[in-house]
């Protein structure tokens, strides 16, 4: 068992720092014995990358989010790269079931009312759930809506069995499954496969009286296709914490419709986020030095 040289970039942080030592790993300035390195922000990979390129010696590299896809064009195979995929999965997919029963109970009209209206909502209690995507969030949301006796369906890249899950499907047989659900949560990476994966054609296929979640990424989404469906009513409603663009700029349109309901990315916050990535620095700090299995490995192929 040896140590680990680690440095924490681009901004100092003392609980990441306290989670390096914790994992018997040693934080130190960057320099030609950092052998790894936190990275603290979601964003400069052009800058994460000439600091690769100029110290050969890193073999780990851990980013703080789940989402990796600026970073793919950095992605070195002599490397190892670890996201915080799964690492925030409860407090993301409890801010889905929120949005969720947000959707179905109609709570960005109610919200936006002035007056007594009439009554009109949908309980979530044995409703058909489309899950797009199978990762750490999509199967925490698939443990906390089983009280309800929905009827789960999985879309994945591949036809395994999950828990909690009554089928599941590749996702070229999405437009398959898209008709029979009454809510489709949107859950899955953000890829180049994965850009607009639910565009105009997908929400026509939707039922009128569907509701669409996304917790995943914005850019899984076509944000002009769906908001001509909620104004033409191809959806009851949609209920997103993440848009393309982000953030959304003020005079959207989509922030005014009735059935719309927008959050600015809030399903973690920085105070949830931060004992939970410390978590994934010291398990991995301690994997490297152990020699077993990083958790959060990135596919660098996959670019997930």
């Amino acid at each position: 068992m040896t140590g680990l040289n680690v440095t924490i970039l681009p901004e100092d942080d003392p609980i990441l720092a306290q989670a390096v030592l914790d994992g018997g790993g040693a934080v130190i300035p960057l320099g030609e014995q950092t052998e790894g390195i936190v990275w603290t922000v979601p964003h400069s990979p052009e800058r994460l990358g000439a600091l690769l390129d100029a110290h050969p010696r890193v073999r780990w590299v851990q980013l703080p989010f789940a989402g990796v896809d600026a970073f793919i064009p950095i992605f070195r195979d002599s490397i190892a790269w670890t996201s915080a995929k799964g690492a925030y999965s409860e407090p993301v997919a409890e801010f889905a079931l929120a949005l969720t029963l947000g959707a179905l109970r109609e709570l960005p009209r109610r919200a936006r009312a002035t007056e007594w209206g009439d009554k009109s909502g949908t309980m979530l209690y044995g409703l058909n759930v489309l899950v797009i995507g199978a990762g750490g969030i999509a199967q925490e949301f698939i443990r906390l809506i089983a009280p309800f006796r929905t009827h789960v369906t999985v879309v994945r890249r591949r036809e395994q069995p999950m828990a909690g899950v009554e089928r599941t499907v590749t996702t070229e047989r999405l437009g398959e499954v898209l008709p029979d659900a009454d809510v489709v949560v949107v859950a899955a990476a953000a890829t180049s496969l994965t850009r607009k994966l639910i565009g105009g054609p997908e929400l026509r296929a939707m039922r009128p009286t569907a509701v669409l979640v996304n917790i995943a990424r914005g850019s899984l989404v076509d944000t002009d296709a769906l908001a001509d469906a909620l104004v033409e009513g191809e959806i009851a409603g949609a209920a997103v914490d993440v848009t393309d663009p982000e953030p959304l700029p003020a005079d959207h349109r989509l922030w005014r419709i009735e059935n719309a309901l927008v959050t600015p990315h809030t399903a973690d916050t920085p105070e949830m986020c931060a004992p939970l990535l410390a978590a994934r620095v010291e398990q991995n700090v301690r994997a490297l030095r152990e020699g077993t299995s990083l958790v959060g490995q990135v596919d660098i192929v996959a670019g997930y």
